[in-house]
């Protein structure tokens, strides 16, 4: 479980993030959704710790994550898994070689030990023989798998993830969230999905935060989200629904 309570974020006196206070789940997929600019990103940077907060907690289960001084907020960062938007791999680094970084960086297993857990986490989103593979040779799909497989490569208790469906056509964005709620399921793991995609927010919408101008409008489920009375989300759904028909008019 992770909770945020009265956070505040601002970048040279211009406030991005006003008073937002909401607890993720363990166990489901908790998505933030919200327009380009709303917030979101912000949000979750400053939840993971890449950005500093001008006010407020963030609590890792009963851990007041944001007092932390770096030494203990690393031990906390190891049982974090990050999926960037537009995957983030290394260019330099095979397929197995990105899985494996994590590893190196945080645990002192045998190279046969964390190769073991490559292969494991690899298989486990079914990329098959291509460990020596560079991120160049890789269908946007592929890489996608690979940077989950490697989010997930410490056995995380926390899993962010950054528009995983960023780039990727319909039919590949549906296997990508079906893969993410399955493993949030599977390792029992606190999920925050970063979205405006709607196809996500209807297939693995558990917990939904809806964030407009810095603050937060909403917070329901995909059963609830679709008879809300919130002028400002349905406005969002609409336009986002209606764009994605334009776009793909034969999904």
């Amino acid at each position: 479980m992770i909770r945020v309570e009265n956070l505040y974020k601002s970048f040279n006196g211009k406030s991005i993030l006003e008073d937002i206070s909401v607890t993720f789940e363990t166990g489901k997929t908790n998505l933030i959704i919200g327009r380009s600019g709303s917030g979101k990103t912000v949000l979750l940077k400053s939840i993971v710790g890449l950005l500093e907060i001008n006010s407020g907690e963030i609590w890792f289960e009963d851990v007041l994550f944001n007092k932390l001084d770096f030494k203990d907020k690393k031990v906390i960062r190891s049982e974090i898994g990050m999926l960037f938007q537009g995957s983030a791999l290394f260019d330099s680094l095979t397929v197995e070689q990105n899985v494996r970084f994590p590893l190196d960086m945080f645990t002192t297993k045998t190279l046969e030990e964390k190769n073991d857990r490559v292969n494991s986490c690899l298989d486990r989103v079914n990329i098959i023989n291509a460990n020596k593979l560079f991120p160049a040779e890789l269908s946007g799909g592929m890489k996608k798998r690979v940077a989950i497989a490697r989010a997930i490569s410490l056995n995380p208790k926390y899993l962010f993830c950054d528009e995983p469906n960023s780039g990727l056509d319909p039919i590949t964005a549906i296997l990508i969230d079906e893969l993410i709620k399955e493993l949030t399921e599977e390792y029992a793991m606190t999920t925050i999905v970063n979205t405006h995609d709607m196809n996500s927010v209807m297939e693995i919408g558990e917990k939904i935060v809806f964030i407009s101008d810095g603050k937060k409008c909403w917070e329901g489920n995909k059963n609830e989200i679709l008879i809300s009375d919130n002028e400002t989300l349905n406005d969002f759904v609409f336009a986002n629904s209606l764009a994605k028909k334009i776009r793909y008019p034969d999904k």
